[in-house]
């Protein structure tokens, strides 16, 4: 069946967002006295929501729930505030969201970063895209590789699942293809290994951006 609908992961897929969640960690660790870490760390330390983030980043005598809410309170702030002095789009998204839009597919966002975060980024970088949907994690609700996310953008555009393509780059975001019943695209310039995306035999790959509009073609 063809696809109407494109729903896209944030981090690792669209956006190059490493190092500035490196950086706002690394800070709020460094004011509570905890070690930091260097950059290529947080490629492992991603993508199951920023409390997951922190207890990774935590040494592990000090994964509490007191130390995750310490980090969380000083990244949030600074985060919020310079979410973007370091993230990129990764080459060719701009151009493939842009030819995707205009060839009448339907465009969604589906993040475990936090709500307004995921928005201001989809804003910021994509102005003139418009999204069917942007959700990110919020409170009280199931991160990624639960699909609800993915449930809920199906409802909100009315679309079936077999007319629905997901992309992501990481474990997290197969299974969450998987548990929603979706057809999943690997994309292998993100957070995760190719070989890894791999194992959860995705129906298709992406090696570079412009190889989606080929898919979907």
């Amino acid at each position: 069946m063809k696809k109407k609908l494109v729903i896209f992961d944030l981090d690792g897929t669209l956006l190059d967002t490493i190092a500035d969640l490196a950086q706002a960690t690394n800070q709020a660790l460094h004011q509570l006295g905890f070690p930091v870490h260097e950059e290529k760390a947080y490629y492992r330390f991603v993508g199951s929501g920023i409390n997951k983030l922190f207890e990774r980043a935590l040494p592990v005598q000090a994964r509490t729930t007191e130390n995750v809410a310490k980090v969380r309170a000083l990244f949030v702030p600074y985060y919020d505030a310079h979410n973007a002095d370091l993230t990129r789009p990764y080459d060719g998204i701009v151009s493939l969201l842009e030819h995707l839009q205009n060839s009448g597919f339907l465009l969604a966002i589906a993040s475990n970063k936090y709500q307004s975060a995921t928005e201001k980024l989809a804003k910021y970088y994509f102005p003139q895209i418009h999204f069917s949907a942007v959700l990110g994690q919020r409170e009280g609700l199931p991160v990624k590789p639960d699909p609800l996310f993915v449930k809920e953008i199906l409802t909100l555009t009315q679309t079936s699942a077999q007319e629905t393509l997901y992309v992501g780059d990481s474990d997290v975001d197969m299974m969450t293809a998987r548990n929603a019943g979706v057809e999943a695209c690997a994309v292998t310039w993100g957070f995760r290994a190719r070989e890894e995306l791999l194992s959860f035999r995705p129906a298709f790959v992406a090696e570079q951006a412009q190889d989606i509009a080929q898919i979907l073609a």
